[in-house]
């Protein structure tokens, strides 16, 4: 485990830097990820696929495989993988 600060707020992440605590996503955390992976901003195409994630994450309590990612979205892997 290991804390994360940016812009003032601090986040508890694994080993693999993803966030222990579902509930700790907010748009500061955004804002990190997005300069540390080099996305210039956040389209819609990313956004689908983020509000997803999160949906099914609340519902199920474990992140959905690629291909029920790319199933629901409509999005094949390869767009997946070029958003991320």
């Amino acid at each position: 485990m290991a804390i994360l600060e940016y812009k003032g707020k601090k986040f508890e992440v694994d080993e693999d830097g993803f966030l222990l605590k579902f509930e700790d996503w907010n748009p500061e955390w955004v804002e990190f990820v997005k300069e540390s992976e080099g996305i210039p901003t956040i389209t819609e195409n990313h956004q689908k696929v983020i509000d997803f994630l999160q949906d099914y994450y609340k519902k199920n309590g474990i992140a959905p495989m690629v291909r029920i990612l790319s199933k629901v979205t409509g999005y094949k892997l390869k767009e997946i993988y070029e958003l991320f």
